[in-house]
């Protein structure tokens, strides 16, 4: 086992003039080779050590997704330290809550966003050192530093103090604070240490081919865990990584950086199905018969794939023509992509199973902050559909009586910091317990369930997962969110938030006059258009899982009003808070939808 920056300096002696770091700047691209790369870290961790910075410190990065991120992480590990990551969407309150239970001094932003809640903390002496990646005015007042302000204090530092720190680093020292942003309580700083990523880039390595000639699209946050453990390890693999600062612009992202590797949430491949779909349902019905033809085929090719059955000839030829007229093109979306993993929530089957018809590489698999990522994924030659594919091989699995999946294992958590009782919670006799429910099928396939804290119960007893009826109805197209109610109550409802531009395509269709939003989602027709699409899609939802009575809002539902977490997950507290009016009404006279 080695440490994370031995393991990419000896990356950087190999491949010192070839592109490690990558990112669309001003209509060009900005690249940092290996040799860039590890000259700027080093150079971060001597300006930190210039600073004041004593080892195994902590020291916090909020910003979006930028080369400067990683550099700065890995500087902050070669210093000895412990990176603390902020997403750059956070409040000043809730930057301040983890900034002061993680005793951080020095605090790194991006942009202007960032700058300001820094600027805050500096100016309450929360911090003592606001470090800018991008350039700023600010940086004329004291104790604000630029990016490159910080590398000419590093080179200025004396190397000798650096090589005297990393003689002292050993694999338990504490490599990260990544503060679980909870859909409930106060978030928790999980600890991982140098020994954790190492035994998940060996478990990786198993499972995974990844080489020097892969480049890999960073679009979800570089401050949770998904994202920021796998640019360690496609790093440590060889490979380079582009950096995308804004998500909402993956899809023109996608065709200039012809990534071969790329993470991602569900929603991306919900947004994109539902694109594709109503793309189908407004083209000449000459062309909805040859989708429909075509996704008929790659279905049975599927089926036929997943039961190791050969097809025939004449199925081949029918193939070979579907994939030519429709297939292709279709997968042409994802460029030269030949490995997407996929994770952070419940990827629906029927979304899954479209994809992998296509021949779309999607990876499914299950993690947590708490195991350093990933527990499962789908292997090369095993995708099966309605599991979250096999455990790592060096993992322990099992099911606890409750039905509760138990994690053991080399990438188990150090625990919670500050936290002793929700450590011994959560980790009893070495058995991390996940908080999900499921199963493992005759395949050594892992099936989640649903999430055992997250389960409402109804006042007539009966239990709904509301992450797995949420799911169902997100797969409607004119559904952009839908939060579920159900606990306490007599009957399933529903918060839904339309995707407008669909409902408006509609609305124009069915002859609707509407000047403001909120009277196009009062209108009758659309009413009984949504009702009718709710209907459709609870088909295979038990009578009491079904929703009976709706509320269609005019908003999404966002981070900063405190709605959903930074990886979009609802927080269910506030949303029947600021909703309780029209939650009250649904219930005030219960009808059936």
């Amino acid at each position: 086992m080695q440490h994370i920056v031995n393991m990419l300096s000896q990356q950087a002696q190999q491949q010192l003039d070839q592109v490690a770091l990558k990112i669309w700047r001003n209509q060009a691209w900005q690249c940092f080779t290996w040799k860039d790369f590890s000259q700027q870290w080093t150079l971060v961790a001597k300006g930190l050590i210039s600073l004041g910075h004593t080892e195994q410190q902590a020291v916090a990065i909020m910003s979006p997704n930028m080369p400067e991120w990683t550099i700065a992480d890995l500087g902050i590990l070669a210093a000895r330290g412990c990176v603390v990551p902020i997403y750059p969407t956070n409040t000043v309150e809730q930057s301040q809550y983890i900034i002061e239970d993680a005793n951080c001094q020095i605090l790194f932003v991006g942009q202007e966003e960032q700058i300001q809640i820094g600027l805050e903390l500096l100016n309450t002496g929360r911090i003592n050192t606001l470090i800018c990646f991008e350039d700023s005015h600010y940086t004329e007042l004291e104790n604000v530093l630029s990016w490159q302000q910080l590398l000419e204090l590093g080179e200025q530092q004396d190397k000798q103090i650096l090589e005297q720190r990393s003689e002292r680093i050993t694999m338990n020292d504490l490599a990260t604070l990544i503060y679980t942003s909870g859909t409930t309580g106060e978030p928790k700083g999980v600890m991982l240490d140098h020994a954790n990523f190492a035994a998940a880039f060996e478990m990786h390595d198993q499972r995974l081919e990844v080489n020097f000639d892969d480049v890999s699209l960073s679009f979800l946050p570089l401050s949770h865990v998904f994202e920021r453990a796998w640019t360690y390890y496609i790093l440590y693999r060889g490979a380079s990584n582009i950096y995308l600062e804004d998500p909402a612009l993956i899809q023109e992202a996608l065709p200039r950086s012809q990534p071969t590797l790329m993470c991602s949430v569900p929603r991306l491949y919900e947004k994109i199905h539902a694109a594709i779909l109503q793309k189908v349902a407004a083209a000449p019905k000459t062309k909805q018969l040859l989708f429909s033809w075509a996704m008929n085929i790659a279905q049975q090719r599927l089926l036929l794939k997943q039961a190791n059955k050969t097809p025939n000839t004449l199925f081949t030829l029918r193939f070979a023509l579907a994939n030519k007229l429709v297939l292709t093109k279709l997968r042409a979306i994802f460029g030269p992509a030949r490995l997407l993993p996929c994770s952070g929530a419940r990827l629906a089957d029927d979304i899954n199973s479209f994809f992998q018809s296509l021949d779309v590489p999607i990876n499914y698999g299950y993690g947590m902050t708490e195991s350093t990522a990933t527990v499962s994924c789908y292997s090369e030659m095993q995708k099966t559909i309605g599991s979250i594919g096999q455990p790592l091989e060096a993992l322990q699995i099992k099911i606890s009586e409750q039905g509760e999946i138990l994690i053991k294992g080399d990438t188990v958590m150090r625990g919670y910091y500050n936290k002793p009782q929700a450590t011994a919670e959560t980790i009893v006799d070495g058995w991390l317990h996940t908080g999900d429910a499921g199963k493992l099928d005759t395949e050594g396939n892992l099936v989640l369930t649903e999430r055992i804290k997250e389960l409402m119960k109804t006042s007539g007893g009966k239990y709904i997962a509301p992450q797995r009826v949420e799911g169902a109805l997100i797969r409607e197209p004119l559904f952009e969110q839908v939060a579920i109610i159900a606990d306490a109550r007599h009957f399933v409802s529903a918060l839904i938030v339309p995707a407008f531009e669909a409902l408006e395509m509609h609305a124009k269709q069915l002859g609707i006059k509407w000047q403001h939003r909120n009277e196009l989602l009062e209108n009758a027709e659309i009413k009984s258009l949504i009702q009718a699409r709710l209907k459709q899609v609870q088909t295979n939802l038990a009578r009491f899982e079904q929703v009976k009575q709706f509320t269609l809002l005019p908003r999404e539902f966002c981070m900063k009003q405190g709605e959903l977490t930074p990886t979009l997950k609802l927080r269910r507290a506030v949303i029947e808070s600021r909703f309780a009016e029209q939650i009250s009404a649904m219930y005030a006279e219960p009808k059936t939808a």
